[in-house]
């Protein structure tokens, strides 16, 4: 029961349907390249039929492992960078409440290891000081600087706390199955573990103990996540679906077409607060997997209406290599009416009586048709409502379309060799062993 919908007719005006079509053939041997592992990074596929291969003893380790922790602490940390991040934290803002922080019968899930901020460890420390804590680490190597710094401040934290036997009980790793760093460490100090498969890249993780882990400990039903996902990969987007029936071949093809007509920036857009996360973990999917080989539409993301007050303008009249996605959600959880106000001095009376959402769906609509004339493509993707399944599916469409769209773009969606720049010249600057020739030449290049 797919409740995912793809709009393009906003798009016609701009690129033709004609075209669109045309891109049959090319999607339909990308996605075949997908599924027999013929195309480039084919070692990086393990998350194309993943959502039907999770088994239910593994499903079950990651809910027990969940539940136990979540009886034993108020705050679960979450380390990790990137895709170990981002797929999490995506889906635990999107079904948590706008203001889950005053919600005191739930452990409190928070990040690390996502940025070197010195005051905003300190600042975690000092909480955690306070309070009972446990952490799900999350590493293929265990030596990514970000996440390794920030798991040896809460390591050495936690066992000072409660001791290193009884730490070793508040540590999950989620880790190669027998290679780096953090494998060894786990082995050597008994933590239990989760296998990050060798075959999923992180921003194609979340579906794997990843993302599943922290989305549990947060108390959310991984089952309906993943049955989304699976739902989603197996009625519309597999090798037995029409090109035409398939969203993600479709949403490739129409990016594709408006970037070859000189549309180089693809802004997501969201009406609600809880989405915004999710637009964080999409621009990864996005600009990791398509920015190669000076190639590559550029992945940006607003937050309507807040953003209509000051992006909006850009958006309406700056430069027009723009295209706009909309992420619509037809039904929000609650209902809430508009009163009448005797005096009436805001001039709302006309409203009166009308659901909150009612003006919001005007005021994407009403965005969307000025964006529209105003030289901007709108692709419009909808989903029912928020939550496990829904966003399940939105996973899995997002990251389909990602793949077939890289190879229609010619290249690599599954490697990042550009990441690597930065961290050279971090070790060559921090003079990191085995790196004395970068030092000395970057020295000099920062001299001048």
């Amino acid at each position: 029961m797919s409740g995912l919908k793809l709009d393009l007719s906003n798009v016609y005006s701009f690129v033709s349907e004609e075209t669109i079509l045309g891109y049959k053939d090319e999607a339909n041997a990308h996605q075949k390249a997908l599924y027999e592992k013929t195309g480039a990074g084919s070692d990086f596929l393990g998350w194309v039929e993943l959502p039907s291969e999770i088994s239910e003893d593994h499903i079950k380790d990651i809910e027990n492992s969940a539940t136990l922790l979540r009886s034993k602490v108020e705050v679960i940390v979450v380390v990790g960078i990137g895709g170990s991040y981002l797929g999490s934290k995506a889906i635990i803002t999107a079904l948590g409440g706008n203001f889950d922080e005053f919600d005191e019968s739930t452990p409190k899930i928070v990040f690390a290891g996502q940025n070197i901020g010195e005051d905003y460890l300190n600042e975690l420390l000092g909480i955690l000081d306070k309070r009972s804590f446990a952490v799900i680490v999350i590493s293929k190597s265990g030596t990514t600087t970000e996440p390794a710094l920030a798991f040896r401040l809460l390591k050495n934290q936690l066992e000072e706390k409660v001791g290193t036997e009884n730490a070793k009980e508040l540590i999950i790793a989620i880790t190669d199955k027998a290679r780096g760093a953090l494998r060894q460490l786990a082995d050597q100090s008994g933590y239990k573990t989760f296998i990050i498969p060798d075959d999923a890249g992180g921003r194609y993780s979340v579906l794997t103990p990843v993302g599943l882990l922290p989305i549990a400990c947060a108390g959310y039903d991984i089952r309906k996540f993943i049955e989304g996902a699976k739902a989603f990969q197996q009625k519309n987007t597999g090798l037995d679906i029409p090109f035409e029936s398939n969203p993600s071949a479709l949403y490739a093809a129409a990016r594709n077409a408006l970037y070859r007509t000189g549309k180089t920036t693809e802004i997501l857009a969201n009406y609600d607060s809880r989405l915004i996360y999710f637009s964080e973990w999409w621009k990864q999917l996005y600009g990791e997997s398509e920015g190669k080989e000076n190639k590559g539409i550029f992945p940006a993301s607003v937050n309507f209406t807040a953003d209509l007050h000051s992006m909006g303008q850009y958006i309406q009249e700056g430069e027009r290599n723009l295209l706009e996605t909309v992420l619509s959600v037809e039904k929000p959880d609650s209902s809430l009416s508009i009163p009448e106000d005797q005096e009436n001095l805001d001039g709302l009376n006309f409203l009166a009586g009308k659901r909150i959402d009612e003006v919001n769906k005007m005021a994407e609509l009403g965005t969307l048709l000025a964006h529209v004339d105003g030289g901007v493509p709108n692709i419009r993707i909808e989903i029912p409502k928020i939550n496990e399944f829904h966003l399940g599916e939105l996973v899995y469409f997002f990251e389909k379309a990602c793949a077939i769209s890289g190879y229609m773009l010619g290249v690599n969606p599954f490697d990042q060799p550009g990441v690597e720049a930065y961290k050279k010249n971090m070790f060559a600057l921090l003079e990191k062993p085995g790196f004395e020739e970068e030092t000395k030449a970057i020295k000099e290049r920062v001299k001048k």
